[in-house]
């Protein structure tokens, strides 16, 4: 297993100063890269509109805030995504990449290498984190698809009954098109949701003077005067102005695919103005008119145009959703590749994208959780309760890791005098979503712990066997002198052996003579590891060192969001002195099989979920990419 470490960075870099990469695409950007950028990245705060507002003017009739709380209301929403997303996100956080890519792991990555040291804290705080998004993912596509076909009652008179049919249709078919890749479709991502923009902008801006009040909304004193002026009252509301920055992450986890530039462009000159122009249009119209607070964002629309709203809102929320759905594949991958999860099947689903990837495994659980909840809540307003406090936890998360990198490794005082501030913001809007857990706040929370539990069981389950495995081993340089000095029947031919312990001798080995009694002319004692890298350099793949004369280490080393390609990393052995034809060597593998019986290592829970884990984990011959009729694999049996 590996784990988040400081190594594969640069020797030569102090970590205490700042690392910047260039972007991956020319200094001049080109309006596809933006365009582009709008259905990947904004796909989910872009839908924000449709629910946002409605749900905050829901909370103020309930607590009977007066009319004029709309006002406060949108200065919320506007302050609100300018502070946490314009400020924290496209001014300071994407200046934290590791190497050119985001997420809240590549943060942990660059945390630790502030430390200097790794942290179980910081190594738990990741995981929360990745759970947390996780249950981001599951909620995103029930909430905006719902919201989006909840619209179609607005056209057809009696069509609520159809609303969570057509939503469960609509989440199937976006589930089932997963296997196949998205590369064809996702061309249209982009120009849709730049209508998708264009129409919010548009309708927006064509009711800013039914009340020219709303303008007072860009004041920040009316947001603060709000909150001061309905004190405890004020939080149900905060709850829900969050809705309007959920996907925010994504800002900084797709920065990887496009670069920060076409990242910060499409938001500053589309994303931002749209949005804000669609939250003031909203509260100018439900200001003038009080009985549009039911569903404001589809009746700003003239009756003619809104049934092309509708469809255009569902296309924007399926693209939003598979936005979504992406980025859990890519962090469900970054898990298995950094030992926070078991191995699981990965299917490349494009040969001209790197990042279409596609986990069965998670897509069902995705799918199966995100059915359950369009059946268990049957609307966006009673789901809008569940959404924020997977948002709010995992933006929290961010922000600590975030302080910790420019507090230790670029030495911004000024910084923190702004992330600290917004960490403020957001545990404030954290506790305004604790308050909604009894009415569907728990279903993020149980999914997290969940995941929670599966990783750290994981990790410390791994860490275990690996410790039982080592204490019950022979040192390699022991077995090689020995063989060495007596050798057995020598055949000709390459072995490689995968381990995790390079500095013993792997039980495929052991077993290998004890059985079969033979030896073959060279034998690679394999190791692979995962940095804390995104990708790591050619010239920096391999290493090897001689144990003896016929046996030799290899470390082979990949970054978190590679896919391990160990006959292809050995290819660069020839710069070695060392040639590999594959048709002539052997890969052995160890395959254990792990009961549960005395001397467990771990409770009888943890010890039979781990067990279970391990049973589920991937093939290595296909996650390695190793040849299939060259793999031999020797069994073991272990008591957990």
């Amino acid at each position: 297993m590996s784990e988040l470490s400081s190594a594969g960075a640069d020797p030569r870099r102090s970590p205490d100063q700042p690392t910047f990469h260039p972007d991956p695409h020319p200094k001049t950007t080109r309006a596809a890269l933006v365009v582009s950028c709008l259905g990947v990245v904004y796909g989910d705060i872009g839908t924000s509109p449709l629910y946002a507002l409605r749900e905050g003017l829901v909370h103020a009739h309930e607590h009977h805030m007066v009319e004029t709380a709309v006002i406060g209301i949108v200065s919320l929403l506007f302050w609100t995504v300018f502070l946490i997303v314009t400020t924290k996100y496209v001014v300071l956080i994407l200046r934290a990449d590791n190497n050119g890519e985001g997420g809240t792991l590549s943060l942990v990555a660059k945390a630790q290498g502030a430390l200097h040291r790794r942290t179980w804290w910081l190594y738990l705080t990741g995981i929360v984190g990745v759970s947390l998004f996780f249950g981001d993912s599951m909620i995103t596509p029930a909430m905006s698809v719902l919201s989006a076909v909840e619209g179609m009652t607005l056209v057809v008179p009696g069509f609520q009954g159809w609303v969570v049919p057509v939503t469960l249709l609509i989440v199937i078919a976006l589930f089932w098109v997963q296997r196949s890749g998205t590369e064809a479709v996702s061309r249209l991502f982009g120009p849709v949701m730049l209508a998708w923009f264009a129409a919010m902008a548009v309708l927006g801006a064509s009711h800013m003077l039914d009340d020219a009040r709303i303008m007072q909304a860009l004041n920040p004193l009316r947001a603060a005067g709000f909150v001061a002026g309905n004190g405890f009252g004020a939080l149900p509301v905060m709850g829900s102005v969050f809705l309007a920055v959920t996907g925010a992450e994504a800002l900084y986890a797709d920065m990887g695919h496009f670069g920060k530039r076409p990242v910060r462009i499409s938001w500053l000159a589309v994303v931002f103005p749209a949005l804000t122009l669609s939250y003031l249009g909203q509260g100018a119209m439900v200001l003038s008119h009080p009985e549009t607070a039911a569903n404001p964002f589809f009746l700003m629309a003239p009756a003619w145009f809104t049934l092309p709203l509708v469809l255009l809102a569902t296309a924007a929320t399926v693209i939003a959703s598979q936005s979504v759905i992406s980025g859990a594949f890519s962090v469900a991958a970054q898990a298995v590749q950094l030992g926070l999860l078991p191995r699981l099947e990965i299917r490349h689903t494009s040969d001209t994208q790197r990042g279409q990837i596609y986990l069965p495994r998670v897509n069902i659980i995705l799918m199966a959780g995100v059915c359950a909840l369009v059946l268990s809540f049957g609307s966006s307003a009673r789901l809008a309760s569940a959404y924020g406090i997977a948002v709010t936890g995992d933006m929290v998360i961010t922000s600590i890791l975030a302080i910790i990198v420019f507090r230790h490794a670029w030495r911004w005082p000024l910084v923190l005098g702004i992330m600290l501030p917004i960490l403020g913001l957001e545990l404030v809007f954290f506790l305004a979503n604790i308050l909604k857990v009894l009415d569907g706040g728990w279903v993020p929370l149980l999914f997290a712990s969940v995941v929670v539990t599966f990783m750290v069981t994981w990790v410390r389950g791994t860490t275990l066997l690996q410790r039982r495995l080592t204490g019950d081993s022979v040192a390699m340089q022991l077995v090689a002198d020995r063989l060495t000095a007596s050798p057995p029947v020598i055949v000709p031919g390459t072995a490689v052996f995968l381990t995790a312990d390079p500095m013993t001798a792997p039980p495929a080995l052991m077993h290998n003579l004890k059985h079969n009694r033979v030896l073959h002319d060279r034998n690679f004692i394999v190791t692979v590891e995962v940095q804390t890298t995104p990708r790591v350099p050619a010239g920096e793949r391999l290493r090897i060192e001689t144990i003896g004369p016929r046996f030799w280490r290899v470390w082979l080393r990949f970054g978190y969001m590679e896919q391990p390609n160990v006959p292809r990393a050995l290819a660069g052995a020839k710069e070695y002195g060392h040639s590999f034809d594959v048709m002539a060597t052997s890969f052995f593998l160890n395959r254990r099989s792990l009961r549960v019986g005395k001397g467990r290592l771990m409770p009888l829970w943890a010890a039979r979920l781990y067990a279970g884990l391990y049973r589920q984990a991937s093939e290595p011959t296909n996650f390695y990419r190793l040849p299939t009729n060259r793999v031999v694999e020797l069994g073991q049996q272990i008591n957990i």
